[in-house]
């Protein structure tokens, strides 16, 4: 079915109610690749509430990715299997809670037809809020539907992507991913058989299943959390990135870093294969 471009553009889905406990914080910071070392304090912190001497849980920033996991405007009739993450953009207004109720705001921001073969890309916001109706996070979703173009909708105005510096990374870290990778970062929420199924990943084009976009860029957070944030969730103000290409599990992601005051500009990349998996990066930190 083709893109009805106005109803697309009204679609809205105010007050959605969602609840989440430690048991989510943990999963979710485990399913990013946290506690591979479990005698790793500054890690542990994030993934396991039970300490001799007592100390805080922390969350993870971008666990408000999947804190009200199914959340969205409502159907947009798209192409399932041809549909990837394109961007994922959201800014943190107050640190979340190890366990809360909250409620969830989303619309959708703006629909761009790339042509008939060259598929539509989809904009929608989802504003996270706590029992009190304040603002936790902003979350801007792009989609990039490539079955979907042809619709005769607006092919300009995206918003130019954020530039890396032009010069040598000023730091580099190599993370890890285990085989298994997916089948525990699923759990989080996204339950999309390209994760998981091989038959239905190699239908959708790919030799076998391929790692969330979302684990990748859980993955770039870990990454400022531990070299420019100090293990300190509440540094983050915002963290954005373009998903360029996936991530198969089981291989390393190399992540490269800019700072510039409080801005970490970022790209990560899968050396093995020569391909950048994560472009445009930028994290604003307090």
């Amino acid at each position: 079915m083709p893109i009805k471009y106005e109803e697309l553009m009204a679609l809205k889905n105010l007050g959605q109610k969602y609840s989440y406990s430690d048991r989510e914080v943990m999963l979710y910071a485990y399913g990013i690749g946290m506690g591979a070392d479990p005698l790793d304090e500054k890690e542990l912190v994030f993934v396991n509430e039970a300490a001799a001497t007592p100390r805080p849980l922390k969350v993870v920033p971008t666990f408000a990715s999947v804190a009200a996991w199914g959340a969205g405007p409502g159907e947009m009739n798209l192409n399932r299997v041809m549909v990837v993450d394109g961007e994922r953009d959201i800014t943190f207004h107050k640190p979340l809670q190890t366990a809360a109720h909250i409620t969830a705001d989303s619309s959708v921001l703006a629909v761009y037809d790339k042509g008939k073969d060259k598929g539509a890309v989809i904009r929608h916001q989802t504003v996270l809020k706590n029992a009190d109706g304040e603002p936790l996070a902003t979350l801007v979703a792009s989609r990039f539907a490539r079955g979907d173009g042809g619709f005769g909708g607006p092919s300009e105005g995206q918003p130019e992507p954020h530039q890396v510096p032009d010069r040598r990374p000023d730091r580099t870290i190599d993370i890890s991913t285990r085989p298994d990778q997916a089948l525990i970062y699923r759990l989080c929420g996204d339950r999309n058989p390209l994760h998981s199924d091989p038959e239905f990943a190699r239908r959708a084009g790919f030799p076998r299943p391929i790692l969330h976009g979302m684990c990748t860029y859980g993955m770039t957070c870990r990454g400022i959390l531990q070299t420019y944030a100090d293990y300190d969730p509440s540094a983050f103000k915002r963290h954005a990135a373009r998903f360029s290409s996936p991530v198969y599990p089981g291989e390393t992601v190399t992540l490269d870093m800019w700072k510039d005051g409080n801005v970490i500009s970022f790209e990560a990349k899968v050396k093995a294969r020569g391909v950048t998996v994560i472009k445009n990066g930028m994290t604003v930190l307090s």
